[in-house]
C-alpha cells in the first residue's frame, strides 16, 4: 500500500536556507551537507518551491562526472567551441541572460569538474543564488568545497531526525501512537535518517512486525527493510573489494564480534578499509577490542546477499572459533548460541539451556523460549521444559504451558525435580489461567512431596505470594518474613518471599521496610527470573508512593532495566507501569495515561491480568483526573471482567479509582460513598496505605467526617503524606481556611499536586464564604496553577471553587447527572433514590439556579464546569 510521507518540519534550518536565498541576502546562497537519506533535497526544493523566485534544477550523477558541463547542458544548450575557457565563458553567459534565478545542485559532490568551476564563478559573481547539496563523507571538487570555505555560500550541516522527530514522522503515516520501546529501536536502527526510516516502517509493515494492539502500533521482530532501501544501500556495498565485503559476511552474522577473531578470518588491512569507509567502528570494552556496523541497517543488506547455505558455513566457522574461547557473560553464551542455531554445527545442550536462562535473566521472553524449545528438541529434559514452560506462562500461553509441563509424570520426579515442575505449575494456574482455589490445590501437592527445609522454603515463599494476592496480606507476610528471616535462603526464596512482603508491607503502609527487603532481592535477582524482579520493584514503588516518598520512586522506576531489543517488551511494559504509578501519585496525568495504555498494550498478549492490574487502576485514575468519563467507564468495565481472588489484593484500591470516576460524572455523594467503602475494605485486609488514601479521596470531595480516623492512621503509619492528609482533613472539617491552605503548601512540598490544587480549591471557598475575598482569589489562582500543572484536570474540588453553585451536595449530583443526559429514571437508579425523589432535587435545584427546566439546569451546570 503507498503511504504519503509527510515532511518533518526543521524551522531553523528552513529559516536560514530562506535567509541565504534572500536576493538582500550577504552571501550567494547555502550548502546543504548531511547523510544520504537525511532529507537535504527534500528540504532544499521544499524551501524554493515556496519562493518567488525562479529555479533551475540539476543533479550530479556519477555517469554525467565524466562529460564537460553535463549537468548544464539542458540550462545552457549544446557546446559551441572546444576550448573549456571559452565554453565556460558561453555557459555563464547563457545562464545570467535568464535573469535573476536561483540555482539548486543536487548531489554537488559529483559535478564534474568544468561544471564545478561554473558553480564557483556564478557564486564569486552574485548574479544568481545557489543552493546545493553534498553528501557527508564524499570526495568533493576543490571547487565546490571553496564556495562554503571562501564564505561565499552558508555552510548548513544537516542534522538526523531527533528522536521526538523520528516518532512524529512514523505517527502522523501510520495514524496512531507508536509505543515508546518500538520508537526507540526504530531510531536507533535508522539513525534519524529520514530515508532509513521511512523504509524501515514500510517494510515491518510489509513483514508484519509492525502492527497495532490496544490503539497502540508495536515492533516485534527484526527490522525489516524494503527491497528499495536495500539497492539504495548496496550501491555502497558494491564499491567495496572482496576483502571488505566478506568481513562484513562475518559481522552481519554476530554482531559485535571480537576484532581479535574478525581479523583472523578477514585481515587486518580489510578491517582498516572497513574503518575508514564508515562502514564499521571498533570499541574497547572491559580491555577488549570488538567490532560493530556504524549503521545496523548495513548488516541487514549484507544479510540479504548470503545465501542460505553460505550463511550456515560462516556461522560454523564463527561457532567454533568462538567455542574455542570462554564464554564468561550472558551476551557471549547468547551470541554463540544464535550462530549455532543457524550454522552447519551441532548444537551443544548446555549452550542451549545456559542461553535460555541468560534470555530469561535479561527478560528477552522470545530468544528465551528460542533456546528453550531448540534446548527440548535437541535431547532436554525436566530443567530445558521448565524454562520453556515459564516464558510461555509470561507470554499469555497458559494452555500451552500446562502441554509442556503435562509431558512429565510428576510421580517419576525426584523431591527437586517435583518443586520446579510443581511451581510452574502453579503460577501458571494462579497467575495466568487466574483459578486461585485451583493453585493452591497444586501448592498443596508440592507440599506434600518436598520435605527438605532449604526447598520447602521456595514453596513457602511462593505460598506467601498467593496470599498475599488473595489479599490475605497477614498470612502472606507472616510466612515471606519467616523465610526472609533466613540468610541462607536460596535466591528464588528470597524473590518469592521479597514481592509477598514488599507488596503486604506497601499496602499496609509500613513502606519504609521495604527497602531493605528491596536490597536483598536486587542481590539475588540474577539467579532467578528476569521478568519477577518487575514485581518486586512494583511493590517497593507502590511502597515509595503510598508514605510520600515520590523522588525515590521514581528513582527507582528509573533504575529498573535498559532496554536493547523489542523482545524484551513484557519487561518494558512493567517498567513503564511502575513510571506510570508514580504519575499517578504525583498529578502528571498526561504523562501516566500515554505510559499506561502502552502499557496495557504490551502486556495484553502476555503476563497475564494478575500484572496489569496495578496499572488499570492507575489508568483509570488518570482518566478521571483528566475528565475522560467514557475512557474511564470503559476501563471499569474492563477491569471488572478479569478481578478474582488471585488479584483480590488490589479491589481496595480499585474502588478508591471507581470513586474518581463517580466524581467527574458528577456523582459526588456516590464519590464519597465508593470512597468510604474502599477505606473499610482496605482496612478489613489490613492495606492501611491504601485506607488513607481511600479516606483522603473522600475529603477531596468534601466529605470532612473521615478526619478521626485520619489521625489515627498518621500515628500508625511511615512517611510523611499520611499526616498531611490527616491535617487536610481536619481544616476540611473544622472550616479551617488557614489549614487548608497550609495543607496545600505542604502537598506541593512533597509533590503531590493534586492534593494541593484540591486543598487550594477549597481553602478558596472557604475563604470566600467567610467573605475575604483577597485571599479566595489567592488560593483560587493556586490552584488553577497546581491543577494545570497536572494536565488542566478538574476535580470536584477546583469546580466548586471556580464556579460554586448555590446547591446542596445531593442537588449539586442530580444537576450534574442532569448535564450528563442521564433521564429522572435512570437518575433514581444511579442513586438507589425513587424517580420522585429525584424530581425534589431537581424542583429545588431549578429554584435555586432561577432556571425553569432540565435544559436550562444542564446549561447552567455545563457553564460552571
Amino acid at each position: 500500500m503507498t503511504r504519503t510521507w509527510p515532511v518533518v518540519e526543521r524551522t531553523s534550518e528552513i529559516g536560514t536556507i530562506r535567509a541565504a536565498l534572500d536576493t538582500n541576502s550577504t552571501v550567494g546562497g547555502v550548502v546543504l551537507i548531511g547523510d544520504a537519506g537525511v532529507g537535504k533535497t527534500t528540504l532544499a526544493r521544499r524551501v524554493t518551491t515556496s519562493l518567488q523566485t525562479d529555479v533551475r534544477w540539476v543533479a550530479g550523477t556519477e555517469s554525467a562526472r565524466s562529460i564537460p558541463l553535463g549537468v548544464f547542458a539542458h540550462l545552457v544548450g549544446s557546446a559551441t567551441s572546444r576550448d573549456p575557457v571559452n565554453f565556460l565563458s558561453a555557459a555563464r553567459e547563457s545562464l545570467l541572460a535568464q535573469g535573476h534565478i536561483i540555482i539548486g545542485v543536487d548531489d554537488a559532490h559529483l559535478l564534474d569538474h568544468l561544471s564545478a568551476t561554473l558553480l564557483h564563478q556564478l557564486a564569486i559573481d552574485r548574479a544568481v543564488h545557489i543552493v546545493a547539496t553534498v553528501r557527508s563523507g564524499e570526495s568533493v571538487p576543490d571547487a565546490v568545497t571553496a564556495l562554503w570555505k571562501d564564505g561565499h555560500l552558508v555552510h548548513l550541516d544537516l542534522e538526523p531526525f531527533t528522536k521526538e522527530q523520528s516518532v512524529s514522522f512514523v505517527e502522523s503515516v501510520i495514524g496512531g501512537r507508536l509505543e515508546g520501546l518500538s520508537a526507540d529501536m526504530m531510531w536507533q536502527a535508522s539513525g534519524g535518517n529520514a530515508l532509513f526510516l521511512r523504509h524501515l516502517v514500510e517494510g515491518a509493515l510489509e513483514s508484519g512486525t509492525l502492527t497495532q494492539t490496544r490503539d497502540v502500533w508495536q515492533l516485534r521482530g527484526r527490522a525489516a527493510i524494503t527491497s528499495e532501501l536495500a539497492s539504495l544501500l548496496e550501491s555502497r556495498i558494491d564499491q567495496l573489494s572482496d576483502d571488505v565485503l566478506g568481513a562484513l559476511r562475518y559481522l552481519t552474522f554476530c554482531e559485535p564480534l571480537e576484532f581479535d577473531i574478525l581479523a583472523e578470518f578477514a585481515g587486518d588491512d580489510a578491517l582498516d578499509e572497513a574503518e575508514q569507509r564508515g562502514l564499521i567502528r571498533i570499541v574497547e570494552d572491559d580491555d577488549r577490542l570488538s567490532v560493530h556496523f556504524n549503521h545496523p541497517l548495513f548488516g541487514e543488506v549484507v544479510r540479504r546477499r548470503v545465501g542460505v547455505a553460505a550463511s550456515r558455513r560462516l556461522r560454523g566457522k564463527l561457532v567454533r572459533a568462538m567455542a574455542a574461547r570462554t564464554q564468561t557473560s550472558a551476551p557471549e553464551r547468547i551470541r554463540l548460541a544464535e550462530l549455532t542455531l543457524d550454522s552447519d554445527q551441532p548444537a551443544d545442550l548446555g549452550l542451549l539451556r545456559a542461553a535460555a536462562n541468560d534470555a530469561v535473566g535479561l527478560a528477552d521472553v522470545p530468544l528465551a523460549e528460542r533456546f528453550a524449545r531448540a534446548a527440548v528438541r535437541n535431547g532436554g529434559g525436566l530443567a530445558e521444559a521448565e524454562v520453556l514452560a515459564r516464558v510461555l506462562l509470561w507470554q499469555g500461553q497458559p494452555r500451552e504451558t500446562d502441554d509442556v509441563l503435562n509431558g512429565f509424570d510428576p510421580d517419576a520426579l525426584d523431591e527437586g525435580e517435583h518443586l520446579r515442575w510443581g511451581l510452574v505449575k502453579v503460577a501458571n494456574t494462579f497467575f495466568a489461567l487466574g483459578d486461585a482455589a485451583a493453585a493452591d490445590a497444586e501448592l498443596a501437592k508440592v507440599f506434600a512431596r518436598v520435605e527438605t527445609p532449604i526447598l520447602r522454603q521456595i514453596a513457602d515463599a511462593v505460598a506467601a505470594a498467593l496470599a498475599v494476592h488473595e489479599n490475605r496480606l497477614a498470612d502472606g507476610l507472616a510466612i515471606a518474613e519467616k523465610v526472609l528471616a533466613d540468610r541462607a535462603a536460596l535466591p528464588w526464596a528470597v524473590e518469592w518471599a521479597s514481592y509477598a512482603a514488599g507488596l503486604a508491607l506497601g499496602l499496609g503502609g509500613k513502606g519504609t521496610r521495604v527497602a531493605d527487603i528491596a536490597v536483598r532481592a536486587h542481590s539475588v535477582e540474577e539467579h532467578t527470573d528476569g521478568l519477577l524482579r518487575f514485581p518486586v520493584w512494583h511493590g517497593e514503588v507502590q511502597a515509595l508512593t503510598l508514605i510520600g516518598e515520590f523522588d525515590k520512586a521514581l528513582r527507582r522506576a528509573e533504575e529498573t532495566t535498559e532496554f536493547s531489543s523489542v523482545g524484551q517488551y513484557l519487561a518494558w511494559g512493567l517498567t513503564n507501569s511502575l513510571h506510570g504509578t508514580v504519575a499517578v501519585a504525583q498529578g502528571r496525568f498526561v504523562d501516566a495515561v500515554t505510559r499506561l495504555e502502552e502499557t496495557l498494550a504490551a502486556l495484553a498478549t502476555g503476563a497475564g491480568a494478575s500484572w496489569s492490574c496495578p496499572a488499570r487502576t492507575a489508568l483509570i485514575m488518570a482518566y478521571a483526573a483528566l475528565g475522560y468519563v467514557d475512557k474511564a467507564t470503559a476501563a471499569v468495565r474492563a477491569y471488572e471482567e478479569i478481578t478474582g481472588d488471585h488479584v483480590a489484593v488490589y479491589l481496595p484500591q480499585f474502588e478508591v479509582a471507581r470513586a474518581w470516576v463517580a466524581a467527574a460524572e458528577g456523582a459526588i455523594v456516590d464519590a464519597v460513598d465508593v470512597a468510604d467503602r474502599a477505606a473499610a475494605q482496605a482496612r478489613m485486609s489490613g492495606q492501611f496505605g491504601v485506607e488513607a488514601e481511600a479516606l483522603h479521596a473522600a475529603a477531596r470531595f468534601g466529605e470532612g467526617a473521615v478526619a478521626p480516623r485520619l489521625a489515627e492512621l498518621a500515628g500508625q503509619l511511615d512517611g510523611s503524606l499520611v499526616p498531611i492528609y490527616a491535617r487536610h482533613a481536619k481544616a476540611l472539617a473544622d472550616a479551617d481556611a488557614a489549614g487548608l491552605a497550609s495543607a496545600a503548601g505542604e502537598f506541593a512540598d512533597v509533590g503531590a499536586i493534586l492534593s494541593a490544587a484540591d486543598a487550594a480549591a477549597q481553602a478558596s471557598v472557604v475563604f470566600a464564604a467567610a467573605g475575604n475575598k483577597r485571599d479566595a482569589v489567592r488560593l483560587g489562582a493556586d490552584a488553577d496553577r497546581f491543577a494545570s500543572r497536572c494536565g488542566g484536570v478538574r476535580t470536584p474540588a477546583l469546580a466548586l471553587a471556580s464556579n460554586p453553585l448555590p446547591l446542596t451536595a445531593r442537588e449539586r449530583e442530580v444537576a450534574n447527572l442532569v448535564a450528563a443526559g442521564l433521564s429522572n429514571k435512570e437518575i433514581a437508579e444511579r442513586l438507589v433514590v425513587s424517580v420522585r425523589t429525584v424530581e425534589g432535587h431537581l424542583y429545588r435545584a431549578c429554584t435555586k439556579l432561577d432556571v425553569t427546566d432540565r435544559a436550562e439546569v444542564a446549561a447552567v451546570v455545563n457553564r460552571a464546569r
